[in-house]
């Protein structure tokens, strides 16, 4: 009886520890969905996916980076080469250059031009006379008001008349009359950059615009 009765104790434990080991079990999803999210479900690895995948693309760097350079001078607030992305037109050339100074007619300016890279923009220069070319960039895109349509007289204009120059204001123009007045006028474009207040890159803009 004492056998039998340990028989069955045992038979009752196996069958305990059987039904116990192979009762149904809760489902761990979120604890193994958790763990994955660093590795890619979230959203800083959705962007560093983006930023990988942007970073590898070929030419995308490139394309981002296009530019043209400009030479915007005369009338401006800050003239001077200024980079602009591609497909830039006249008038983000002269709002990189600070924009127009006060009272400066722009009449001669297509503001809606596309630029083309290497061109130069003068602003306030004389307007060239109907039918007179206005002046070519590289490409062959005309520039509105980039010459005057005949060189100004050193030696013969007033003080208006070379404020119309690019680059010129009132104060440049009575240094040009001083000059002439007190050496006997212009005998070449060259004594220009004698004048007080015009060096290297202002001459450059103006050597082409005037005459003795």
């Amino acid at each position: 009886m004492v056998a039998l009765t340990v028989v069955l104790v045992l038979a009752a434990g196996f069958a305990v520890q059987h039904f116990w080991a192979g009762r149904a079990q809760s489902v761990r999803a979120p604890e193994v969905v958790r763990a994955a999210a660093p590795y890619g479900g979230g959203q800083q690895g959705e962007e560093a996916a983006s930023g990988a995948s942007a970073a590898g693309a070929p030419g995308a760097a490139g394309t981002a980076a296009a530019e043209i350079v400009v030479d915007v001078s005369g009338k401006v607030r800050e003239p001077g080469i200024h980079r602009l992305p591609a497909g830039s037109r006249v008038a983000d050339a002269l709002r990189a250059a600070g924009g127009v100074r006060p009272g400066t007619k722009t009449d001669g300016l297509n503001r809606a031009r596309f630029l083309v890279d290497g061109e130069q923009v003068i602003v306030g220069g004389p307007t060239p006379a109907p039918g007179t070319a206005a002046g070519t960039v590289p490409g062959g895109a005309a520039v509105a008001g980039a010459a005057p349509a005949g060189p100004v007289s050193l030696n013969t204009a007033t003080a208006d008349q070379l404020d119309t120059l690019p680059g010129v204001g009132p104060v440049l123009a009575q240094h040009i009359i001083d000059y002439r007045t007190q050496h006997g006028g212009f005998r070449s474009v060259d004594e220009l950059r004698e004048v007080n207040g015009i060096g290297d890159r202002r001459f450059a803009d103006l050597q082409n615009l005037v005459r003795p």
